[in-house]
């Protein structure tokens, strides 16, 4: 198994995907395509015989520089540096099996991932803009659809497809009780456990209330003449028409920040730290496999802890 080139690897990679880390068939298609454009480089630079243990920091500062200069047939540009990093990352991910198969090679930690000057900073709403935010939609079927997203976004923490995903069945709320936990599947078909806050089921109460109709999905459309609409085709509101309604109220509040789904699940783990739940807590809350992608938002919390600190310090007087 040693002896084979790099590009000889790839099934016995992705079944080490599927069989030890539990990865989807989602992302092992991502990491399929990632791979390719590797391979293809090895063999436009006529290095498709490497083998694992012939692969050195150069080839890779070579593949960088590539991933660097590649035009996206699709966009006509080069490729952004995030990208850059989807392809690097699924290189290291290779490297990181061939350590655990004992195959000599690069150390995983020779893969430097580009810097992004443009990075983004984690984006979160104050609890002040978020009151303002909840409080925007209006007393209609729609506000109260809208309302009890909204609420359920920053209560839950679930990511925008995972909310958009929900059933009816799922959401069964007892007549003398403000209480609600379900189970949802997230990426890589992980399972976890999420909790509504009292708001949350008031808002879910509310809006159900209102429901009559027998369309399983939890949130769903009112397109104009849903009254009449008898058909069988389910109304459930896609990823777009989420991001769509959060825009919506994000301009009616008049929010500085261009908030989307994904800003109140940065909203909902931001309030937890600084509420002082540990980060591995929050990174079960968030479903992030890994305490690394949790830990990006302890930047946010760190800052705040700085300037506490610089009050609190500065305003001794010795």
């Amino acid at each position: 198994m040693e002896n084979k080139p790099i590009i000889k690897y790839l099934i016995d990679f992705l079944d080490f995907c599927e069989i030890e880390k539990g990865l989807s068939t989602k992302t092992q298609e991502n990491y399929t395509r990632f791979l390719r454009k590797f391979f293809g480089w090895l063999k436009e630079s006529q290095l498709e015989a490497l083998k694992p243990s012939q692969l050195t920091p150069d080839h890779v500062w070579r593949y960088k520089v590539y991933l660097s200069r590649h035009i996206d047939p699709k966009t006509k540009k080069t490729l952004k540096k995030t990208t850059q990093n989807y392809y690097l990352i699924a290189l290291r991910s290779l490297l990181g099996f061939f350590v655990e198969k004992d195959i000599s090679s690069l150390s995983p930690s020779k893969i430097k991932l580009a810097k992004d000057k443009a990075d983004k900073e984690i984006k979160f709403l104050t609890l002040e803009q978020l009151k303002n935010l909840l409080a925007a939609p209006d007393s209609s079927i729609i506000g109260l659809r809208d309302k009890a997203l909204l609420e359920t976004l920053f209560s839950t923490g679930l990511r925008v497809a995972e909310l958009a995903a929900l059933n009816r069945d799922q959401v069964r709320i007892k007549d003398n009780t403000d209480e609600l936990e379900i189970a949802v599947i997230g990426k890589g078909s992980k399972i976890r456990t999420v909790y509504f806050s009292k708001r949350a089921v008031s808002s879910l109460r509310n809006y159900l209330k209102k429901r009559f109709d027998l369309d399983e999905a939890l949130f769903i459309n009112y397109k104009r003449g849903w009254e009449k609409n008898l058909s069988d085709k389910s109304r459930r509101l896609t990823v777009k028409s989420i991001e769509d309604i959060v825009k919506k109220y994000v301009v009616i509040t008049g929010l500085p920040v261009m908030a989307t789904p994904h800003t109140l699940r940065h909203s909902f783990a931001t309030d937890l730290l600084n509420q002082g739940v540990d980060l591995r807590t929050v990174q079960e809350f968030l479903g992030h496999s890994n305490i690394a992608t949790t830990q990006i938002y302890t930047h946010v919390t760190n800052k705040q802890l700085k300037d506490i600190h610089k009050k609190v310090h500065d305003s001794h007087h010795f």
